[in-house]
């Protein structure tokens, strides 16, 4: 494989520090409208963040050393533990709608990490006809 010219790694350099920004800010912004606005705008700055930094995450997420990194085994059991937890915690902790919805959004991260658990433990058939570890997860 050919190495990147400069102007070409300056670029990705350059793209990665706006992705990462961009959801750096997303994540502010829907953390801390409400010490600084009130009413509606707090609330569009709440959900203009809440797009901004799912669109950048999502983006962020579907890189290479990224995404190897959120399918290790280590990380998945963190995710699943802890966003259940949050899930179960939130339900019985906020009250109302916004606890409900806490608990349903973090159970469906919960859940995903769960899945990616569980599809990991696939095994391939190997030539003896004995299980092989499926690798294609974890990219070995």
């Amino acid at each position: 494989m050919k190495p990147k010219s400069l102007f070409a790694t300056l670029k990705s350099f350059v793209a990665d520090l706006l992705l990462w920004s961009f959801f750096v800010i997303g994540l502010a912004a829907s953390m801390g409208a409400g010490a600084v606005l009130d009413g509606t705008d707090k609330n569009v700055a709440t959900l203009a963040g809440v797009a901004v930094s799912l669109v950048t995450g999502t983006r962020i997420a579907k890189k290479p050393r990224i995404k190897a990194f959120l399918s290790t085994r280590p990380v998945l059991w963190f995710l699943f533990l802890f966003n259940g937890g949050v899930a179960v915690a939130s339900y019985f902790v906020v009250d109302g709608a916004k606890g409900m919805a806490t608990a349903g959004a973090m159970g469906i991260v919960a859940l995903g990490a769960l899945g990616g658990l569980v599809t990991g433990r696939r095994t391939v058939r190997g030539e003896a006809g004995r299980p092989v570890p499926d690798t294609r997860v974890t990219g070995q």
